[in-house]
């Protein structure tokens, strides 16, 4: 009953508001029957409501999310340097995490022009098709890497990079500039360029800025994202090494303020 439950919640994807009970029925592979009675025990637990227009996802699950320790804890984190990024450039801004071969989107700050983008908080997307995905990917380790190239690499533009060759190249590249750099490969018009977030050397996340092709202002924002990821790799790093008593301990240099900030980024 459990996996059925399931089934239905991730039946929603990213864009879906509304879904009728013969999408459920249709995406799930169950019988209407089954996905209206157990439509009926998700409602009784506010992980789905229903109006005229169909079913949503419910509010208990927006509750639970916040829950989540990454999203908890690194968000929050994050959520300064974040801030002072969009201030800075006034473009979206993403924070994200690696789950598998996804990038999973934790924080998200839109910008003035963030139209038809598929990111989304709690949202994923393939690693090899956005500029977070690739700073993972390339500061993950050998086994990861090798395990993600063994696999189809899925495509989600034409300009999509499927070739594991090409795409070996580039994460080379990426960790010799620590700048990841997605050209229309994950939305049609919108360009991205990211920066991982290390401590002690290891790859917790990455941010981005994403920005419409036509407005190329790619080595301003390359020089303002790495600025933030380098911010909150030093601020969580630091954190960890106050929770293990480390020599910072006495000096509190995990203090926000005494982190990097950007202070303006944007070009004229």
């Amino acid at each position: 009953m459990l996996e059925k439950c399931l089934r239905i919640l991730q039946a929603f994807r990213s864009g879906d508001r509304h879904l009728r009970l013969v999408d459920l029925a249709e995406r799930t592979g169950m019988p209407k029957s089954t996905v209206h009675r157990l439509a009926g025990v998700l409602i009784d637990q506010r992980l789905l409501t229903q109006d005229q227009d169909g079913y949503q996802l419910g509010l208990a699950l927006f509750e639970l999310s916040s829950l989540v320790p990454v999203e908890h804890q690194l968000r929050l984190a994050a959520l300064p340097f974040l801030q002072d990024l969009f201030m800075a450039t006034h473009e979206t801004v993403h924070l994200g995490v690696r789950e598998g071969l996804d990038v999973v989107y934790v924080e998200k700050i839109h910008g003035h022009s963030d139209l038809g983008l598929p990111s989304r908080v709690g949202g994923r997307l393939p690693l090899n098709c956005t500029g977070i995905g690739k700073a993972l990917l390339a500061f993950s380790n050998d086994e990861v890497r090798t395990d993600f190239l063994a696999r189809p690499l899925r495509r989600i533009t034409e300009k999509s990079i499927v070739d594991p060759a090409r795409l070996l190249r580039e994460l080379a590249e990426v960790r010799a500039t620590g700048l990841a750099f997605e050209r229309e490969e994950a939305t049609p018009g919108r360009e991205c360029v990211a920066a991982p977030v290390l401590v002690q050397g290891e790859v917790v996340a990455a941010m981005s800025i994403s920005v419409p092709a036509s407005a190329y202002r790619m080595p301003h924002l390359a020089a303002a994202v790495k600025t933030s990821a380098l911010g909150l790799s030093r601020y969580l790093r630091n954190a960890q090494e106050l929770r293990h008593g480390g020599p910072r301990s006495a000096r509190r240099e995990s203090d926000y303020r005494t982190a990097p900030r950007i202070v303006s980024m944007r070009s004229t």
